[in-house]
């Protein structure tokens, strides 16, 4: 009895099999299907009994590259279809918004991201930490954290840690502390022993340490305003606390009899009472020359600003002041100390010694022609009345267009409006004894 009791169902589970093999349509029956490039799509069979999926067509590498090159393109577009009009902090966060309820799987979110990298500076939020942290947010949480030492040690889910990384050092390109949210996030993604979590105590560890290393720090953001940015790249230039900044004109629009609008330029100057005091002590005889324009840079902005100067005082003419102990206390400019030499020591130095002449002014302006220079040689001799005897050469050159027409070829680099180092309308030709006395006497200044 118990024998047929059990021979009843592999009867039955027989019959079944070959009713389903019955339904499954033949070998001669399956259809060959070609696609656009000529290339076979094969089916595979399993058994009767365990078939419980479709026909899976088989993949190709080729296929794989051209998905994952579709797939970052698609994931660009995403963020030139949502903000069409306006880029904005507020347009890229709808942007990871739309992603994050699109799929709750989070499908394709490496390639997102990576997407999102590149456009943030397009959308002005490079250096925002909360837009990282929304980010980082669109990870999956709980599901890369290595579960055992085995996992720790092969690298568990490799893309998605480089993903991390590259995220974290893109803050760090930029300057940007992480906060504990940005922790918090990376344990639950990534788990306490992952490369991501190895990169932000790296960061952590060494941004406090250099974050108030530079004694000349820069503002961020750099102002916007021509004279404000004026007046914070003359003071960085000078470096004396004695200095005094003087407005001659600011940027304004006048009108001619004759009804043309003309455009004024603003000039900033920069003087300290030391210069003052060199100047009143240059001799009237020889001449004093306008220089420029010189650039400088601030993070990604260039300006440009002129100096007034004058040739090296020749050794006989130099007269070497008396030493004041009393100058200074705390530093004393000048010690007399008798050291004990031994034989083998050499007090020869090898030292050249350069000397540049005196800079006794500097300004800026968004104009840097003879006409405006001029106005500001006029400004200084309200405070400076020996200018007035002094003849005043001008060196101008035209070399800011060549660095201008360099550094626009760069992405990310802007230049502040760039002075028209022009000269005036050419003069008839000079004698050449002239020209080789001029040419001798560039020779000895240098620039600075």
């Amino acid at each position: 009895m118990k024998c047929s009791r059990c021979l009843l169902p592999l009867v039955r589970s027989g019959r079944t099999a070959a009713q389903r093999c019955a339904l499954l349509p033949s070998t001669s029956q399956l259809i060959v299907q070609h696609n656009e490039q000529q290339q076979v799509l094969r089916y595979f069979r399993c058994s009767p009994a365990s078939a419980k999926r479709g026909p899976v067509p088989a993949q190709f590498v080729k296929e794989d590259e051209e998905k994952g090159t579709k797939s970052l393109a698609t994931k660009e577009d995403l963020f030139e279809q949502v903000a069409k009009e306006y880029k904005t902090k507020d347009t890229f966060n709808k942007v990871i918004d739309v992603f994050t309820k699109r799929d709750i799987r989070r499908r394709g979110h490496v390639e997102f991201i990576y997407a999102a990298l590149k456009k943030m500076s397009e959308f002005g939020v490079e250096r925002d930490l909360s837009v990282y942290n929304k980010l980082l947010d669109v990870f999956p949480k709980e599901v890369f954290v290595p579960r055992n030492f085995i996992q720790r040690m092969f690298n568990h889910y490799p893309r998605q840690q480089e993903c991390g990384v590259e995220l974290l050092e893109q803050m760090e390109n930029y300057g940007i502390m992480p906060n504990t949210e940005t922790k918090v996030l990376l344990v639950q993604i990534f788990g306490e022993k992952s490369h991501p979590m190895r990169k932000y105590q790296r960061i952590m560890y060494w941004f406090p340490k250099f974050k108030y290393i530079n004694p000349f720090p820069i503002p961020q953001p750099l102002p916007e305003d021509p004279v404000d940015l004026a007046h914070l790249s003359l003071t960085r230039i000078a470096n004396d606390l004695d200095a005094r900044i003087t407005i001659y004109q600011l940027p304004c629009t006048d009108f001619t009899e004759s009804g043309e609008e003309i455009k004024l330029p603003h000039i900033i100057g920069i003087q300290s009472p030391s210069q003052m005091e060199l100047l009143a002590k240059h001799n009237p005889e020889k001449p004093v020359f306008v220089e420029g324009p010189f650039p400088l840079w601030l993070r990604k902005t260039c300006v440009y600003y002129y100096v007034l100067r004058a040739d090296p005082i020749p050794l006989e003419e130099k007269v070497e002041e008396p030493y004041d102990p009393e100058r200074c206390f705390d530093y004393p400019l000048q010690l007399d100390l008798d050291l004990d030499r031994d034989l083998g020591d050499d007090e020869s130095f090898d030292v050249d010694d350069l000397d540049e002449g005196p800079v006794f002014a500097m300004c800026m302006t968004s104009q840097g022609d003879q006409a405006t220079l001029n106005q500001w040689i006029s400004g200084l001799q309200q405070n400076n009345p020996i200018l007035g005897k002094v003849p005043t050469l001008f060196r101008l050159d035209a070399g800011t267009q060549e660095l201008q027409g360099a550094a626009d070829t760069e992405p990310g680099y802007r230049h502040q409006a760039h002075p028209e180092a022009q000269r005036e309308e050419a003069q008839p030709a000079e004698d050449p004894e002239a020209v080789v006395e001029e040419e001798s006497r560039r020779s000895h200044g240098m620039k600075q």
